[in-house]
């Protein structure tokens, strides 16, 4: 660790540490609230940031209120993600559950979704397993 990062307060370091996450990818709050609280690899191997449960509640209050996190766009995205790499309702569920999403808020983007779910499934299994066999057979002479 630098002197620079050292003298800076824990809440600035946590703050600073939560944008480059969210600036990856969206996250649930569960999974921001995990990657705050891991260890830093730094130059003498994992570093502990001396934050308290204060200092967490703020930085993620404040990327609530400045748009960096939002659970129910991170559900919107998730789905459409997994389903176009064919993942079912059921293990989108599980995935999210997992993750930290409450059963209402999924069910609820569940249901706004506008994915056919019938075709997905369709096209998983003609990927697997190819075309259908057919149904009409004809008679050689």
């Amino acid at each position: 660790m630098t002197e620079s990062t050292s003298r800076r307060p824990a809440y600035a370091r946590l703050l600073d540490r939560a944008v480059r996450i969210l600036a990856v990818r969206d996250h649930s709050e569960q999974e921001l609230r995990r990657k705050l609280a891991a260890p830093i690899m730094g130059k003498n191997g994992p570093e502990e940031i001396d934050a308290t449960a204060e200092d967490y509640e703020r930085v993620i209050a404040w990327c609530h209120e400045h748009g960096y996190l939002d659970d129910s766009r991170f559900v919107a995205r998730f789905i459409a993600s997994r389903s176009r790499k064919g993942y079912g309702p059921a293990r989108i569920r599980q995935e999210l559950n997992q993750k930290g999403i409450s059963r209402e808020a999924t069910e609820k983007a569940m249901r706004e979704c506008d994915i056919d779910w019938c075709a997905l499934a369709r096209d998983q299994a003609t990927r697997k397993y190819g075309e259908p066999l057919p149904t009409v057979f004809f008679r050689k002479s």
